[in-house]
């Protein structure tokens, strides 16, 4: 999929979620990068989640088409799900359900896709998803906490100085669940 024309969405669409997406790694990353004491590891797994997550959903909507084949983001995003279970059984904060979640909608995607047995690599296509009813409940709860969170992200941002992460991770967490809530529509 190196070529524009191989898109299924609008090239206009596609750039756009792509520089979108894009600029939603970047608090993450900023984050993990940042040697502060007083981040706890709670902190990083979610940083790390969500910089997976925009990863690939860079790679499902790029132009450009992905370095990494479907099935090695299928085994991350196994990988990624396993591991926010575990960390939702041992009683974890309830990202660890959201990221969860998220993990199983991005897996569920990538597999459930049509068109997913013609390459390797992945491609966002309009289309009928496999289990439509996933998507639909993709679809509201992604829609319901995209919306609780930027209600919580714009309070948190008018009360707390910009320093302070909670507004920010809130307010990606809006647009990224926006965003998953968009792909699993146009994979209706």
């Amino acid at each position: 999929m190196g070529e524009l024309e191989d898109v299924h969405i609008p090239a206009v669409v596609a750039w756009s979620l792509t520089v979108a997406f894009a600029m939603l790694a970047v608090p993450s990353v900023v984050r993990l990068v940042r040697l502060e004491a007083a981040t706890s590891a709670d902190a990083r797994q979610q940083d790390l989640a969500e910089l997976l997550m925009v990863l690939a959903m860079l790679a499902m909507v790029s132009p450009l088409g992905g370095p990494i084949p479907a099935a090695g983001w299928q085994a991350i995003l196994v990988l990624t799900a396993g591991w926010f279970f575990v960390a939702a059984l041992r009683g974890r904060r309830c990202c660890a359900v959201h990221h969860l979640v998220s993990a199983a909608a991005m897996l569920y995607m990538i597999t459930a896709m049509p068109g997913h047995g013609d390459g390797p690599w992945m491609s966002m296509m309009p289309g009928e998803l496999a289990w439509p009813v996933l998507a639909l409940a993709g679809i509201a709860y992604f829609a319901v906490d995209s919306v609780r969170a930027g209600i919580i992200g714009a309070r948190w941002a008018r009360t707390e100085s910009l320093r302070d992460h909670r507004a920010v991770r809130q307010v990606c967490r809006a647009l990224m669940g926006a965003g998953m809530a968009y792909m699993l529509v146009t994979g209706l």
